[in-house]
């Protein structure tokens, strides 16, 4: 509660900073519209599986926006942005003669504030920081947990600082630390090191027909054998981890892509020393009815004590297909294959669109033991066999106010 208490204080603080620090260039500013926004993602769900076990769900997303700021000749545009985020939700289980159980909570969702200039942007509080060119299997999936088959696309957010500069030919440079986040994450092998910050940058070059990046990162995580199954190895604290990343992308009338990281450890933690994950990705879109894409991706991983070894590796395929039935209508089917257990997991969801609404109709079938790790380590959003109706309500209400006479008045006074 008091690292909570401490992080709306410092948010609060920057932004409080960075208003300032606009209020100040005002004096030669153009006139300018601010943008005021509220809008809301409220879901309802059902899900039953064959074991006789039924779920009933429901989360409510509220999130305000602020835009605006000082509009200066040439290239000295200053804009400042900001955005809180709430996710209220709450859950419950019962069937099959057990006795039911029901949970909830309400959380910070998002909560930064932004200042940008044409080329450059700073973005500090609780957001989401993702890349990459793979788009299921994600080996530089570092800082979220999205599942490509959850139809409200969540993840929890990290607290840090996210630097990012534009060149002319839109390549770009990313610089972040981050700070409090204890959680673990997808492909995280051991807990970050409380009150010891990350950091780590990315630099993604623009090509003729695509992109190609190089990403870092840094940590010092704590390994809890008992906690990661692996109860022969000893604890260990405040081991250095270093994550290199490297991926690309290309369109030549089919698209095609790789992503790959490394994850090293600065102490010998047996085959969890070192981890590898590497991606080979390509999607087309056929002319088949109202076009027919598909994605396929391959991701190889591996746990070694000596890196680059590859003795103890698992390989996963997997196949989306979307298909747009009516302009209001989609079907997507997403199958995973493992290799080395010989595992199907399938999942399929008609999506029909109204106004303000969507229904979300999902089945999917999988194998009584679930060993791949699609999202965050040894979770899944549909694990078992069974179908999920979702229903999904979103809203927008935005205000726009003019600075000028605001601005004319401060020019004025000074």
């Amino acid at each position: 509660m008091k690292r909570f208490v401490f992080k709306i204080k410092y948010l609060a603080t920057v932004s409080v900073l960075v208003l300032l620090s606009g209020s100040s260039f005002s004096q030669s500013a153009k006139p300018d519209q601010s943008e005021i926004s509220f809008k809301g993602q409220l879901s309802s769900s059902i899900n039953a599986q064959t074991e006789g076990i039924f779920s009933l769900g429901g989360r409510y997303i509220p999130q305000f926006n602020y835009s605006g700021g000082n509009r200066f000749s040439g290239e000295n545009n200053i804009r400042f942005d900001a955005e809180i985020a709430a996710n209220l939700f709450g859950n419950g289980v019962f069937g099959n003669g057990m006795e039911s159980s029901w949970s909830g909570d309400i959380k910070l969702y998002r909560g930064w504030a932004k200042v940008a200039t044409n080329r450059s942007e700073l973005r500090v509080g609780l957001q989401k920081i993702n890349f990459g060119s793979a788009t299921i299997l994600r080996p530089l999936m570092w800082f979220d947990s999205m599942d490509p088959r959850d139809p409200l696309q969540l993840t929890e957010g990290v607290w840090g600082g996210l630097g990012r500069y534009y060149f002319s030919d839109n390549s770009n440079l990313w610089l972040w630390v981050l700070y409090g986040n204890n959680k673990t994450r997808a492909y995280d092998i051991g807990v970050t090191t409380k009150e010891r910050p990350e950091f780590g940058g990315r630099f993604q070059k623009s090509l003729k027909s695509g992109e190609a990046a190089i990403s870092f990162h840094h940590r010092k995580s704590n390994l809890l054998p008992s906690a990661e199954g692996f109860s022969l190895l000893p604890q260990l604290w405040q081991v250095p981890e270093n994550r290199l990343g490297v991926d690309a992308k290309i369109d030549v009338k089919i698209g095609l892509w790789f992503e790959l990281s490394w994850i090293n450890k600065g102490a010998d933690a047996g085959v969890l020393t070192n981890q590898h994950l590497f991606n080979i990705g390509t999607d087309y879109t056929f002319g088949i009815g109202n076009g027919l894409n598909l994605i396929f991706e391959h991701l190889l991983m591996s746990f070694d004590r000596q890196a680059f070894k590859f003795s103890n590796r698992a390989n996963i395929s997997a196949l989306s297909a979307n298909y747009p039935l009516t302009m209001s209508d989609n079907l997507n089917l997403i199958i995973y294959y493992d290799w080395e257990n010989g595992g199907v997991y399938n999942f399929v969801n008609w999506k029909h669109n109204f106004r303000d609404f969507s229904l979300n109709v999902m089945g999917y079938a999988n194998p009584d033991n679930f060993s791949i790790p699609l999202t965050a380590k040894g979770t899944s959003l549909y694990s078992g066999n069974g179908l999920q109706i979702m229903l999904i309500y979103t809203h927008r209400h935005s205000t726009k106010k003019s600075n000028t006479k605001r601005l004319n008045s401060i020019t004025h006074e000074q």
